[in-house]
């Protein structure tokens, strides 16, 4: 689905009011569910990468990027996801050669090219998995508000062109809890591209770290070109303001909902108004992993990547949560 309008920051939206009363049931429910769950722990550490806004903040590239540290410091990751949007339910180890985003999700796909990536729609059967084939530390991208699963360390992950929203809970807003319950559980906060709109988030003293989305590589073949950009993410506007900034000529863009499953059709009216205009058609990667092999050959795919302001600061509470290593 697309984020309404009336969940952005200031709307002031009447259809807003109406639905709060939802809201507090849709509360009322969700600390049911959470009361009758015991979370079950395993014998490694498990990492979550979540946050509290339905829909795309920036949490696959987070969880990459704590990934390729703890990897470079020697430590055997995998990565466990619940698979959105494929039809999977596992335990299943996502092979990017055979599997599609329609069996395993979109997500998964692009995970497993950094380290071994684990689908399971119950995470405790997908972490015991994961164990069993020889990870030392789990990273969970998404997961926070699933209480099944005991997490060792819990990273919030924050949009900072979006922020909280309006926030409100849902349905009237986009919070799946309260920023405050949220917050109690986490051990850090992660703002991805800071803005105005993130400058004053109450954290309660917990480490916040900023981080920003950056082209993977020079992009050099569309830099000055014309392009027709797609994205079906939860912030489609973000990367299209990426294309431009790294000098590509968007002459249109094209939104679909998060997680869109793009038919023949979809594919064939861009790549003739693509050739109309004599313009490249551009897409995510999380978007180039759903399309089929032909649509592939007819899209380039902009890359990104997430650097942090201080990772030394990062790294250093990822040491002191886990330990070395060798203790595992």
């Amino acid at each position: 689905m697309k984020a309404p309008k009336f969940w952005n920051k200031g709307s002031g939206s009447i259809l807003q009011q109406l639905l709060r009363p939802l809201s507090a049931v849709y509360v009322v429910i969700d600390r049911m569910n959470r009361a009758r769950v015991m979370p079950q722990s395993v014998s490694i550490p498990v990492i979550c990468v979540g946050n509290a806004v339905a829909g795309g903040a920036g949490k696959t590239p987070v969880s990459i990027s704590i990934a390729r540290f703890l990897i470079a410091k020697g430590w055997k990751v995998h990565f466990l996801s619940r698979g959105y949007g494929g039809s999977y339910k596992g335990p299943t180890r996502v092979v990017p050669d055979v599997h599609g985003a329609n069996e395993v999700g979109d997500e998964p796909l692009i995970l497993a090219n950094t380290a071994p990536t684990w689908i399971s729609q119950d995470r405790v059967i997908g972490a015991k998995a994961a164990v069993e084939a020889g990870a030392e530390v789990i990273i969970m991208d998404d997961g926070f508000q699933n209480p099944s699963l005991h997490k060792d360390i819990s990273f919030l992950v924050v949009d900072g062109g979006y922020g909280l929203g309006n926030g409100s809970l849902l349905p009237a807003g986009p919070l799946r809890e309260t920023w405050g319950t949220a917050l109690g559980r986490a051990d850090a906060v992660i703002v991805v591209d800071p803005s105005p709109i993130t400058s004053d988030l109450n954290c309660d003293d917990k480490p916040k770290f900023n981080a920003q989305i950056v082209p993977l590589d020079l992009q050099t073949e569309i830099v000055g070109q014309k392009v027709i950009a797609f994205a079906g993410i939860g912030r489609p506007e973000k990367f299209f303001k990426s294309l431009q900034n790294i000098g590509a000529d968007v002459i249109e863009s094209v939104e679909f909902s998060d997680h869109h499953k793009f038919s023949q059709d979809d594919i064939m009216k861009l790549v003739e108004r693509a050739a109309n205009l004599e313009a490249a058609l551009v897409t995510t990667r999380k978007d180039y992993v759903r399309l089929s092999p032909e649509a592939k050959l007819m899209t380039t795919v902009f890359d990104i990547d997430l650097t942090f302001e201080k990772p030394q600061r990062l790294q250093t509470l990822l040491a002191e949560k886990l330990g070395d290593r060798e203790h595992v």
